[in-house]
């Protein structure tokens, strides 16, 4: 397939309705991109899915803008192809939070540098590659021993980092933010009061709106939660 085939098949499999509802500024603050079709996430998986593989294809289709293109993008790039360089410049010319996502998981993460990248983009302003630095943080932190730190990561530090920055961040940042601070807030006992109190101060998602049995991401009550889940 082309770029110019993909295009024409997303666009049939758009809907005006979803679309105008997708362009909404959602919860999070953050302002979806215009150039996008309405198309739902399971056509999308079914179009990568028919394509598989395919790198020029993928770096053709991102370098669209198109949000849906995008994410068609993310799932049949090889990630190990790509130089660091290439991986910087696709997190920054990211269109939207699913986008993101969505290539953080199935691209950034499977990249051998993801872990350099992470520590560059920490100190980053662009709010796409600060939103991939805290992204990671918050994962290493989730997936290290219960109470100590992942590597060389200094939770205090983050913490103080958090508790200055958050509050002014970008939509685009403070989710991943959040994520990092919650995930302290469960893994880290000691400091999860002070955790959960920089939660309460911000405020951040505490009007969420979630269906019955889900939990809302405001710290305070995700902390609260998730540590009574794990016993």
């Amino acid at each position: 397939m082309t770029v110019k085939d993909v295009l024409a098949k997303l666009k049939s499999l758009g809907d005006d309705a979803r679309r105008k509802h997708n362009a909404k500024v959602g919860p999070d603050g953050i302002t979806p991109p215009a150039n996008q079709f309405g198309v739902p996430m399971g056509d999308i998986r079914a179009i990568a899915k028919k394509i598989k593989t395919d790198h020029e294809l993928a770096l053709k289709l991102w370098d669209t803008g198109n949000m849906e293109a995008q994410l068609v993008a993310a799932l049949i790039i090889k990630p190990k192809s790509l130089t660091a360089k290439d991986v910087d410049r696709l997190t920054r010319s990211t269109t939207c939070a699913q986008v993101a996502d969505w290539l953080n998981s199935y691209v950034v993460a499977e990249h051998p540098d993801k872990d350099a990248l992470r520590e560059k983009w920490m100190k980053d302003q662009n709010p796409w590659a600060a939103r991939a630095g805290w992204h990671f943080t918050a994962s290493r932190i989730n997936k290290a021993a219960k109470g100590r730190d992942a590597d060389d990561l200094d939770v205090k530090a983050l913490l103080d980092r958090l508790e200055k920055e958050l509050p002014k961040a970008k939509p685009e940042v403070q989710w991943t933010m959040n994520n990092t601070l919650g995930a302290i807030g469960i893994k880290h006992a000691a400091l999860r009061k002070r955790a959960v109190a920089i939660g309460a101060k911000v405020g951040l998602y505490k009007d969420w709106p979630v269906s019955k049995g889900c939990i809302i991401p405001y710290v305070p009550a995700w902390v609260e939660a998730m540590v009574k889940r794990q016993g």
